[in-house]
C-alpha cells in the first residue's frame, strides 16, 4: 500500500482581490458585466431602477467571491493506492478521501486527480456539501499496458459558490508513484542444472575432519536428529549439544538481460524486447521461489541497487522483498547504449558463477565468443535468443535468405549453452520445458545441447 496525504488551509493562501477576482466562472463575470453596463445606461438615462438593478447585478459576483475566499475551510486530503506495484496490463484501484478539519461544512466541491495521459483520462469528483468534521472517500481505476513509474498528483480541490459566481482551485502538494512492473508468467519445475532446489548438488559443504575435539558444537534444538548428538561435548557443557557439520550455501543463479538497442528490432508492449524484459521477470521470481540466491546482470554490467556480490535470496517475507527490488529494477529498463556483452563477462570473472540463464536480442560473431567465454565460468547455462526479425513482422525464417536467430543459436550451442530460438508467439513455459528436454538429451547423448539444430 502506498499512502500520501495532506493538509490545505484556505485562509493560508495569498492574493487578495486579484486572486478572489481571478476565480470568477463565466456566469459571474456575465453577471459583472451586465452590471457595470446597466449602471452605465442608468446613469446615461437617468433611470434609478435600473442603476439599482445594475449595482446588485454586479455585486452579486463580488460578494460571492469575497466570501468564498475568505471561508476558512480547513481540508485534509490522502491517496491510497490498491496496489502500488502492478504488473503491466492489469489495474490498480486509486482511493482518495477528504477530511473536512474546519468548523464549518464546506459548499460544493469538484476533486481532482493528475496522472498521466497512459494511465487513462484524468478523473474528476463532485462532493456535496461536507459537514464539519465529516469525510468523503471515492476511488478510480488507472492501468498501464507500459512497464514504468507514474507519478499520481498532486490532487487538486476546486471550491465554488452556491449561485456558481466563482471557483477557486487548491492543490495539495504531495504525490505518490504507482509502478507498473513486467508480466511474470508461471514456470514449471524443470531440472535446467539437475537441481531440484536451490540447495542442490552444487552446494558447499563445511565438514569437520581434524578428529571430534574441532567439530564446531551448538545447543540443541527442537526437532534435531538425534544421532548428532555429541555426547562428549553434552558431558562437558552439561546440556545436549548437537555436531554442526553441514553449513550450506545457497546455489547461485545469475539472469542476464540484453538491453543493448542493436540487438532489438521494433518497440511497445508487444515487441521482442520487452518479451525479453518480461521472461527474466519470470525467471527471477521462479528461481527466487526455489530457493536460489539470485542476480540480475544486465549487458552493461549494471545489478540491482543494492544487491550483493552473490545476488539477493530469502525465504517468505525476505524472498517477496527480494523479487519486489527486482521489479522494480526492470520497471523502468530501457535499451543501453552498449555495443557488446564484454562488460557482463568482467562482472562474471570471479569464478563459478552457478546456473546462468541469459535473454538475448540479435548475435553476431564477436559477441556469440564472450558469451562462449561466460559459459565456462558457469555451473550450467540456458540461453533464450529472440528471433527479432519474426517480432517485427518480416518474413518468415525459412523465407529469408539468411536467418540471424538461426546463426546465433548455432554459435551458442558450440559454445555449450542450452540454447532456445524464441519467435513470436511463443510462452516462456513452453520454451523452459523445450530448454528442460535439451539440456536432458545433451547429458544423456554426451553432445552439445541441442545438437542438430531446433
Amino acid at each position: 500500500m502506498s499512502h500520501g496525504g495532506t493538509e490545505h488551509t484556505a485562509e493560508e493562501d495569498k492574493g487578495g482581490v486579484r486572486t478572489a477576482l481571478a476565480g470568477l466562472t463565466t456566469r459571474g463575470r456575465s453577471f459583472l458585466a451586465a452590471g457595470v453596463a446597466a449602471a452605465v445606461c442608468a446613469y446615461v438615462l437617468g433611470q434609478g431602477e435600473l442603476l439599482r438593478v445594475g449595482l446588485f447585478l454586479a455585486v452579486l459576483p463580488l460578494i460571492c467571491a469575497t466570501v468564498l475566499y475568505r471561508t476558512r475551510y480547513r481540508v485534509a486530503g490522502s491517496r491510497r493506492l490498491s496496489p502500488a506495484r502492478v504488473p503491466a496490463g492489469s489495474e490498480a484501484r486509486v482511493h482518495l478521501r477528504m477530511d473536512n478539519v474546519s468548523r464549518l461544512p464546506t459548499g460544493l466541491l469538484m476533486l481532482q486527480d493528475r496522472v498521466p495521459y497512459v494511465l487513462g483520462p484524468r478523473p474528476r469528483f463532485v462532493l456535496d456539501r461536507v459537514e464539519a468534521g465529516g469525510r468523503r472517500e471515492v476511488s478510480y481505476r488507472v492501468r498501464s499496458d507500459l512497464r514504468g513509474r507514474y507519478p499520481l498528483g498532486p490532487l487538486q480541490l476546486r471550491l465554488t459558490d452556491p449561485f456558481g459566481m466563482c471557483e477557486l482551485t487548491r492543490s495539495f502538494s504531495t504525490y505518490d508513484t504507482l509502478t507498473v512492473v513486467p508480466r511474470v508468467e508461471a514456470l514449471p519445475p524443470v531440472r535446467l542444472t539437475g537441481e531440484a532446489q536451490g540447495y542442490g548438488d552444487g552446494r558447499q559443504r563445511s565438514l569437520a575432519l581434524a578428529g571430534e575435539d574441532d567439530i564446531i558444537p551448538r545447543g540443541y534444538r527442537h526437532g534435531d536428529d538425534l544421532r548428532r548428538v555429541h555426547w562428549r561435548l553434552t558431558a562437558r557443557y552439561g546440556e545436549l549439544m548437537v555436531r554442526r557439520e553441514e553449513q550450506p550455501q545457497r546455489s547461485r543463479c545469475t539472469v542476464l538481460l540484453d538491453t543493448r538497442a542493436a540487438a532489438y528490432q521494433g518497440a511497445g508492449p508487444d515487441s521482442a524486447f520487452e518479451w525479453a524484459v518480461s521472461g527474466t521477470a519470470s525467471t527471477l521470481v521462479h528461481m527466487l521461489e526455489r530457493g536460489f540466491s539470485v542476480r540480475l546482470l544486465t549487458d552493461t554490467g549494471s545489478s540491482v541497487p543494492g544487491e550483493g556480490a552473490d545476488g539477493v535470496a530469502g525465504t517468505g517475507q525476505e524472498s517477496a522483498e527480494a523479487a519486489g527490488m527486482m521489479m522494480d529494477t526492470l520497471a523502468v529498463i530501457d535499451h543501453s547504449d552498449g555495443a557488446g556483452l564484454s562488460p557482463a563477462h568482467d562482472v562474471l570473472r570471479g569464478g563459478n558463477e552457478g546456473l546462468l540463464i541469459a535473454f538475448l536480442g540479435d548475435l553476431d560473431e564477436e559477441q556469440a565468443s564472450v558469451l562462449g567465454r561466460m559459459r565456462r565460468r558457469s555451473g550450467g547455462a540456458v540461453a533464450f535468443l529472440l528471433d527479432t526479425a519474426s517480432w517485427a513482422g518480416e518474413p518468415s525464417a525459412a523465407a529469408r535468405p539468411l536467418d540471424r536467430s538461426e546463426e546465433g543459436l548455432r554459435m551458442l550451442r558450440e559454445a555449450g549453452w542450452t540454447a532456445v530460438t524464441v519467435r513470436r508467439g511463443a510462452t516462456l513455459a513452453e520454451l523452459w520445458r523445450e530448454a528442460d528436454r535439451l539440456r536432458a538429451h545433451a547429458a544423456t547423448t554426451g553432445t552439445t545441447a541441442g545438437g542438430g539444430g531446433r
